[in-house]
């Protein structure tokens, strides 16, 4: 698992919005954030090695020319995993 951070090249709502698209078409990016901060979007890519993450990068984001600069962690660890909300009763 990899965590990518994301600059796209201007912060435009054409450019946001074909790089959501984008990134709905790709089965490697299994989840994904638009966010605030110094990052535009980060997100969680599963690929079986480095070689595969390689192939993966050059096409989705050195050939797509709204893609600024990205920035990748590679997660050595899942210490905690969940998408639940503590709701108050």
């Amino acid at each position: 698992m990899l965590l990518v951070s994301i600059d796209l090249e201007r912060d435009r709502y054409d450019i946001i919005d074909r790089f959501k698209q984008a990134i709905r078409r790709t089965p490697e990016i299994v989840s994904a954030y638009f966010v605030t901060g110094n990052a535009d979007f980060v997100l969680l890519v599963s690929v079986r090695d480095l070689a595969e993450y390689e192939s993966f990068s050059r096409r989705f984001f050195y050939e797509n020319s709204d893609v600024k600069g990205f920035s990748t962690m590679v997660v050595m660890d899942r210490t905690k995993t969940s998408l639940a909300i503590p709701i108050d009763g």
